[in-house]
């Protein structure tokens, strides 16, 4: 595949993600950090929730980097 198809292609479908990941956080947090919660406990939910998004992209990244295979 061209290498420019594949950045495009992943671009897209990591433009998508986050924005799902971030709605989803979004639906999340109030139940998790609610008023009473301490701010250890808001602090670590917000920087966990501000990482974890990259795990599953580091995949799709990898295959966007990679080189095409050379034809024979």
């Amino acid at each position: 595949m061209n290498p420019r198809l594949k950045k495009f292609i992943g671009t897209l479908v990591m433009v998508v993600f986050v924005i799902l990941y971030a709605l989803i956080v979004m639906t999340i947090a109030p139940r998790m950090v609610g008023p009473g919660t301490s701010k250890l406990v808001e602090l670590m939910f917000y920087l966990i929730a501000g990482l974890a998004w990259a795990l599953p992209l580091m995949p799709l990244i990898r295959w966007m980097e990679r080189k095409p295979n050379p034809r024979t």
